[in-house]
């Protein structure tokens, strides 16, 4: 059923009917002004999420001498979100298929805080060092639900809010919301007088972020896109399919579709655990060879910083000059990411700081670019933005609790020269880091769904005026990407019946000449 807005009337995606017979000729997108706002709430959370996980690093001396516990108790305070994240990542998909990104994101910020008042509560200077550490444990346990979801939504909030120009950008501005707030905890907790006090203040930061939650809305009364039409997904469709078992026909994925999500998988997992495990163990690479603190936390910040300008740049690019060369870059970026990790073997010595922070120029600008090309790409394979999401970040988390554990037990004696070096860790993190990521050059990285889009809106014909709800100009698409008063001319060409006749995942398009 149409619906008239503003003069104009709107027709249903193609997506919400059984056959494309029953869609008249012209089938209309819009986009809305409340896909910002919404932006800027996940951005928020993902910030004050991502700081939970790294408050205590800087403070862990501190910490354990204020509770009178230990330090290895302390790192546990930030190990324990890369234990929690997999199983709670797994329930994103299902919450967010079941009841929408809204109520979704009000779980996480209901488990946001929880999280900083339980942490609070161990503040509490009569109860004994071990019921402190429970409390300050179970806070950080909260927080480590919360931080997936905000991670895990970003491709399907982009791909239900904005079109092909705008979805990798949106992706982008999200996913490096999590990091931005990792390093601001690092940089704030040192700054209160006590651990005490810097508690308190991540729990009025937590609290104060919670409001974000009233920008986000489930989804737009008319999609961006044909894909942003389609209903969500569910993760065990996903499952389903990469298993080879029997799937309703938009959950399909063919063979090589299958071959494809598993290479980014793995090449996904172990660079994204690659940095995991570098946010944890770098001071111990760095200060036995004779770098101090101060230098091992400018390291880290300019892998972060260079990360973030080279994604603020490029994703822009990819949505509207580079928009079919997702695979070519991955497979340029990911030799080059891993070859900078191998060469930490060598680099890592007494007095070569230069080639230390050109290293992490070049790990931190090509990794954080990749981070939301692989994430789109994996929806351009699934047809699945939760689940592919939620498959991809576990296998960053999982890899990166590999890495540690092992590189951890790799720690030379104190007899070593230099006492306690990492050199036989990093040898193992670069060899893990190459082999994995050499599988890239095996992936096809067909834009299966951006060609399902681009075929539904090949031909553009803009309209004037907003709706009431504050959109941008509504969009009208040709269901089969020809205006109508030249369909009848050139539907007997041999090159548009390849064109509109191609069988895509989703609803089968077919020629105008079929209706009769």
């Amino acid at each position: 059923m149409s619906s008239a807005v503003d003069g104009l009337v709107t027709v249903p995606s193609v997506g919400h009917t059984e056959d494309v017979r029953d869609v008249p000729d012209i089938v209309e997108y819009r986009l809305y002004k409340q896909r910002f706002s919404g932006l800027l709430g996940l951005i928020i959370l993902g910030i004050v999420t991502g700081m939970q996980w790294s408050w205590f690093g800087p403070i862990a001396t501190n910490t354990a001498d204020e509770f009178g516990i230990s330090l290895n108790q302390v790192n546990w305070l930030g190990n324990i979100t890369f234990c929690i994240f997999i199983p709670a990542s797994f329930l994103v998909p299902i919450i967010s298929s079941r009841y929408g990104i809204r109520r979704c994101s009000e779980m996480g910020g209901l488990m946001l805080l929880i999280s900083a008042w339980v942490r609070y509560a161990g503040t509490i200077r009569s109860l004994s060092p071990q019921s402190a550490f429970v409390l300050l444990f179970f806070g950080q346990l909260f927080g480590a639900i919360s931080q997936p979801v905000f991670q895990v939504l970003a491709p399907m909030f982009s791909e239900r809010w904005f079109d092909l120009r705008g979805r990798t950008t949106a992706t982008m501005a999200v996913v490096i919301a999590n990091p931005i707030g990792s390093a601001l905890g690092q940089l704030l907790s040192p700054l209160m007088s006590t651990p005490r006090q810097s508690i308190l203040v991540l729990g009025i930061i937590s609290t104060a972020a919670l409001p974000a939650i009233l920008l986000i809305f489930d989804s737009p009364p008319s999609p961006p896109t044909y894909s942003g039409s389609k209903p969500p997904l569910s993760l065990v469709s996903l499952c389903r399919a990469m298993l080879g078992i029997s799937v309703s026909k938009e959950a399909r994925m063919s063979r090589r579709e299958r071959v494809d999500f598993a290479i980014m998988m793995l090449v996904f997992g172990s660079l994204e655990g690659a940095i995991n495990a570098l946010s944890v163990l770098s001071a111990q690479w760095f200060e036995p060879v004779g770098y101090s603190d101060t230098t091992c936390g400018f390291l880290g910040a300019t892998l972060l910083l260079s990360g973030i300008i080279a994604a603020v740049v490029s994703a822009p690019l990819f949505d509207r000059v580079f928009t079919h060369i997702m695979g070519a870059t991955l497979k340029v970026l990911a030799p080059v990411v891993s070859l900078a990790w191998l060469s930490l073997i060598w680099a890592v010595t007494p007095n070569n700081a230069a080639a230390l922070f050109v290293l992490m120029v070049i790990i931190g600008g090509c990794s954080v670019t990749m981070l939301p090309l692989a994430l789109e790409l994996g929806v351009e394979v699934t047809r699945n933005a939760n689940g592919s999401s939620a498959v991809l970040w576990c296998c960053g988390n999982l890899f990166g609790i590999i890495l540690i554990l092992v590189e951890g037990a790799l720690r030379a004696p104190s007899t070593a020269h230099p006492p306690y070096n990492m050199h036989d860790a990093l040898i193992f993190h670069g060899c893990v880091v190459m082999v994995c990521g050499s599988f890239i050059f095996f992936l096809r990285a067909k834009q299966a769904r951006r060609e399902m889009d681009e075929v539904m809106v090949e031909d553009i014909a803009p309209s004037s005026g907003a709706d009431v709800l504050g959109s941008c100009p509504v969009t009208r698409f040709s269901r089969t990407g020809v205006p109508p008063s030249e369909m009848v001319e050139i539907t007997d060409s041999p090159k548009y019946e390849a064109r509109v006749s191609e069988d895509l995942p989703g609803d089968r398009q077919k020629r105008p000449s079929d209706n009769a």
